[in-house]
């Protein structure tokens, strides 16, 4: 059965190839979408080509719903996007996949019926198709080479849909063991460099010392070090001063 996650319905207008068609299943399922809707495939249906490439996401394929015809296969929705690279002449509203996205998540979230488009690999959605949407996704692609595989354009979509839906880290640094240094660490991690470097007769001449010990403090405190990293770095400079010692 399907999962019970309000989301959009992934529409593939006569697809032809059952590969194209299993990545695709694969590529929703990537992004927790599993409501796929097949029209009129041109290799007929069930097709264990698309079972073959679908790999995990092959419970997409046997719940997926087959219509004769695009009518029958959007009846039930409130609002339907047509993907398509290219200009059609036709007054409707067009979104970025990733406005699309954003827009479909709230209408979905104010009980709406939402269903996205997605032509046939040779050329895409015809114009009958694109008349029976109510706005456009157009992604932004090379003018010189438009065409997207099936596949890569329902993945496009559905990272839209995860990053309008659900909470997308920009950016984390993974610690692979150990805590982050605290302050504290940090600062007795600068204390004993400055120390020893006094030592040596590093802060030379006595009127940059106090503007070099600064920038090195600085130094220190900009870098992300874990605990670990400190532990080394002390035990860095200890072995340096015995090697010295010893020489």
């Amino acid at each position: 059965m399907p999962t019970d996650t309000p989301q959009p319905s992934f529409v593939l207008v006569r697809p032809q190839m059952g590969e194209n068609i299993g990545a695709a299943a694969r590529a929703m399922w990537n992004f927790g979408l599993d409501r796929m809707r097949v029209v009129a495939p041109r290799d007929g249906w069930p097709n264990p080509r698309a079972v073959a490439m679908a790999s995990g996401a092959g419970r997409l394929l046997d719940e997926a719903q087959l219509h004769d015809d695009l009518g029958a296969a959007v009846g039930d929705a409130t609002y339907v996007y047509a993907t398509t690279a290219r200009a059609r002449g036709l007054t409707k509203p067009v979104f970025s996949p990733e406005a699309a996205m954003a827009d479909a998540a709230q209408r979905i979230a104010d009980g709406g019926r939402v269903a996205v488009l997605f032509g046939p690999e040779r050329a895409g959605l015809e114009n009958e198709d694109v008349a029976r949407a109510n706005a456009v996704i157009s992604v932004p692609v090379n003018p010189d080479f438009p065409s997207l595989n099936l596949a890569q354009c329902v993945l496009l979509t559905g990272y839209e849909w995860r990053r309008a839906t659900a909470e997308v880290v920009g950016r984390t640094t993974p610690i692979a063991r150990g805590e982050w240094a605290s302050a504290g660490d940090v600062a007795r991690l600068a204390d004993h460099y400055e120390e020893r470097l006094e030592q040596a007769g590093f802060f030379f001449p006595e009127t940059k010392a106090a503007g070099m010990k600064t920038n090195l403090r600085n130094l220190w405190s900009r870098m992300p070090l874990t605990r670990a990293d400190v532990q080394m770095l002390h035990g860095i400079l200890r072995q340096m001063v015995r090697w010295k010692d010893r020489g």
